[in-house]
This record gives structure tokens, sequence and C-alpha cells, in this order.
């Protein structure tokens, strides 16, 4: 086998269209008639929504499906993180909304809600379709001749992966992360003692605090013995057949809930899923739109059962008894499945609530002014080195909602999750979140545009799959929570990719050493 190993996927494919050639008439008339059919839909015999706020909603569905449409059509690559946003975005800016209004499901723990929910979630979409129009435009630009072909990598310095020293290294660290993982069971008394205390959250408080570093390490081995799979399997085309891929994304699936997923980290698990299948994409063969709906079933689904295990334990196992059971389950974990298609893919009522609550001419609020963003690098620093450090932006947030001197840690705070235009809010205020598309529309860009400098083969092809999570995740999740998972799972295959990387110049990387 070559000592310098090259992925099916070139790295110049992914971005054939890696950048906006403009909102076409086409697109414009298309994403015009999806919104406004499915706004007639819900409106029908509905008049809860013969209200102003449909409009910017009706704007914001049109800027993000145009992306989705071309997404769908195949233009540019599956893991395009642009067309993945588009995706996203028809049901994070336009969907969850309306059906916040249609189901009447709003927070149920704030107190002193707007008299009038469609008032703010109108005005919240005013301001994110000023951002969306700034996210295109950030985002977009032609890639030039050069880029387009391909010719302009060879011009750029590669990251080769040497075989022998990459499968030596994970003879290294595959028995050594499961050893820290089996230990870490131990150290629980077995597994059902370990879930029981993941599960477990007396007072608020995370009984599996200041165990980070050790979870770096001990839960990296699902994605480092999927790197050496796909890296395996690419010189071995008897090997890269559906009927082998799904088992094998199954049995990553399963060791990623071995390897952490038992501590009810939902989104971890399925973020994790995600880089898995992008591994297969880049280094095996191109993911099919088929198999990506089928994706997409699936995660709805896994979601909400997974939502039950997080709300109670291994007690969720009951819900599969009888019906009165699951809806005894969902009532005490207040899990209904609208809490799936609203809480976990969307963020509409609580942007909205904020933005009623900080403008409110009574308000005491006070901005952080930056804090939040600056103390979510606290994380990187281990609480037994730092046990004071000052309070995540559960701060912010539990003062927005109920008040200033409010916040009281691990007795009263807040662990909602407020998403791109929620933590701009909570910094510096409404005029904030234009400013956060811009910053948000720089940074898919820029990633989009990564694999066009990089020569066929590059083992950061290995990592970029964490970057696209990065860029489609930043909507909906706070910085902290994007530097915890960049660290937490990216650290170790990192180091193994870099360690089993010599860095040459793009025309000498095809070689073997």
């Amino acid at each position: 086998m070559s000592a310098a190993l090259v992925p099916a996927v070139a790295g110049p494919r992914l971005i054939r269209d890696v950048t906006a050639r403009g909102i076409s008439a086409a697109n414009v008339v298309a994403a015009g008639c999806i919104c406004t059919v499915t706004l007639a839909v819900f409106a029908l015999g509905s008049p809860e929504f013969h209200h102003w706020f449909v409009l910017p909603l009706l704007l914001c569905g049109m800027l993000a499906v145009t992306d989705a449409i071309d997404w769908l059509r195949g233009v540019g690559d599956r893991f395009d993180p642009r067309g993945l946003i588009g995706l996203l975005g028809f049901h994070f800016f336009f969907l969850a909304p309306l059906l916040h209004v249609r189901w009447g499901y709003f927070m149920p723990e704030v107190t002193g809600p707007p008299p009038d929910w469609r008032d703010w979630l109108g005005s919240m979409a005013l301001l994110n379709a000023l951002g969306l129009l700034i996210y295109r435009v950030c985002s977009g630009g032609r890639v030039t001749p050069a880029e387009e072909s391909g010719s302009a990598a060879p011009a750029e310095w590669t990251w080769a992966l040497n075989g022998r020293r990459f499968f030596a290294l994970l003879a290294v660290a595959l028995p050594l992360t499961a050893a820290l993982q089996i230990s870490v069971y131990a150290s629980y008394g077995g597994v059902l003692n370990y879930i029981e205390a993941a599960t477990d959250r007396t007072y608020g408080r995370n009984t599996m605090q200041g165990m980070g570093v050790l979870f770096m390490f001990s839960e990296s081995f699902p994605m480092l013995m999927m790197m050496g799979f796909v890296v395996w399997v690419r010189c071995r085309p008897q090997w890269q057949s559906w009927t082998l891929l799904l088992p094998a994304l199954a049995c990553f699936l399963v060791l990623a809930l071995f390897f952490g997923g038992l501590r009810a980290n939902r989104s971890n698990t399925v973020w994790n899923l995600f880089w898995a299948v992008g591994l297969v994409h880049f280094w095996v063969r191109p993911i099919p739109m088929r198999l990506i709906v089928l994706g997409l079933l699936f995660l709805t689904v896994f979601m909400y059962a997974y939502g039950l295990f997080k709300g109670a334990g291994l007690d969720a196992v009951e819900a599969l008894e009888s019906k009165e059971a699951h809806e005894a389950l969902v009532a005490k974990t207040r899990r209904p499945m609208e809490s799936v298609v609203l809480d976990d893919f969307g963020r509409s009522d609580v942007q909205a609530f904020l933005l009623y609550r900080i403008t409110a001419p009574d308000s005491d609020y006070e901005y952080g002014l930056g804090r939040t963003y600056a103390i979510a690098t606290a994380i990187l620093v281990p609480r037994a080195l730092w046990p004071d450090r000052p309070p995540n932006m559960a701060k912010e947030g539990t003062e927005a909602q109920f008040g200033m001197g409010m916040f009281a840690p691990d007795v009263a705070e807040s662990s909602r999750v407020y998403g791109l235009a929620g933590e701009a809010m909570l910094n510096f205020g409404p005029l904030a979140v234009p400013l956060a598309f811009l910053l948000w529309g720089l940074t898919v860009g820029f990633i989009r545009r990564r694999p066009a400098a990089w020569a066929p083969g590059d083992a950061r092809l290995l990592l970029y799959p964490l970057a696209v999570v990065v860029a489609f995740a930043a909507v909906f999740q706070d910085v902290e929570n994007q530097i915890f998972f960049i660290m937490k799972f990216g650290t170790v295959p990192f180091l193994v990719t870099w360690l089993a990387s010599s860095v040459q110049p793009a025309l000498a990387a095809g070689g073997s050493e």
C-alpha cells in the first residue's frame, strides 16, 4: 500500500459550485412558490396566521430555501455547508415560528410572556431577514477559473497522509482510548451506574463535572476507528458497496453510544455521526440523496427517543411497553415530539422572548458586552485548575429571562441554548444580530473555500466534516457549545492526522515514502 493515501473524492470537486452565483430568477420563483404554498396551508382556516408576522417570515424562508434548492438539485457538493444551512434555515427561520403558533407551543418556564407571541416572532424575523441578506453576501462570491478547475491547488502546501505512520498511531491510540473508557465505567461501578450518574441532575448539578479532559481522550475511540476504516477501505474497491458501508456506519453509532453517548449527550452523538458520514463521502464514495433523506428521518426519531432517555435515564425503556407508558413518560420528561422539532432544531420562541424582554421599557437587563464570548474560552481550562472560574452564559440568559440578580449557580440558572442571534442580543442588543450574521457568513465562506486550496489527497479532508459541522450548527448553538465540541472531539483526531502527515508541496504529495 502506498504510504501517501489519496481519497476517492478529490477536494476540488467539493467546490465545483463552492460559492453562490447570486440568486437566479428560477430559484426566486421556486422559493416564492414553496414558501407561499406552505404559508397558505398554515393559514387555511387558521385566523391566527392573518397577521403581519408572516411577511418577514416569508422573506426569511425565501432567502434560506434558495440555497436549499441548489443543494437538492445537486449543485455543488452534498457537504457544502451553505446548502446544508439552507435546508436547516427553511425550518429554523420559516417553519419553526409557524409551528410555534399552530401548536401553541412556547417556552413553558417563562413568567410574563408576551401578550402576543406573533409580534415578537415577526420582529425577530425582521432581524433574521436582514442577517440572512448579509450572510448571503459574506458567504458568497465566485471562485476563480483556476480554483474551479483545481489548477490552483498544486501551488499550495498539502498534508500527505503517511499510511504506515497513520495505522501505527491508531494501533497505539485505539487500545489506549478503549482502556480509558473501560476505566471510566469501572470508576462508576459499571455501565448501569454510569448511566444513572449521567442522567442525575439533582439540583441541576452535573455529576460528571471536571472529567472533560478524560472524556476527550476516552471518547475519541469511535472517530479514530472510523478514520482508520475509510482510509483502509479507500484502497479496496470490493469493500466500497453500501451493503458494507451502511453496517459500518451503524457500528459507528453503536460505538458512539458506548463511548460517551450513554451520558445522554444527543447533539454530540449526532454531530459525530455526521462527521462519520462525511468521511465516507470524501474518502470512499459520495452519499446519494436517498440515503440523506432516510438519515434525516432517522435523526428525528433518534433525537426524540434520546430526549426521553436524557430525561428519564433507563426508565425510558418503559415507553416501549404500552401507549399509556409512553404518554406517562412524555409527561414526566416534558419531551413531546414538539420539543424535538422546535426546541432541538429551532430557537424561535427563545429568541423572540429575549427580544421582548430586553427591549421592554421597564427592562433592567444589563448587556454582557462580550462576556459570554470571552468566558466561552474558559472551558479550555480544566475546572481543577480554575475551580472558581466565572459563570458561563447561563448567567446572562437567566437574568434576561427572569430579572437581574436571579441567577444562582447550580440552583437557579437557565439551561437554554440561545443560538447565534440570541447570544448576540444578550451581549450587545438587537442591533448586534446583523453583525453576528456577517461574521457567520465570513466563516462559512472561508470553510467552503478550503478544499480549493488543497491538493487531492490532502489529509485535512479527514477533519473537514468537523469544520462543516461548526459552520452548520453555529446558527442554533452558543459559542461555548461550539468550542466544547471542537476541543472535545477534534483534538485527538487532529493530533493523529497531523502526526501521520507530512507537509509538502502539493506537486509532490502523490508520491510514496
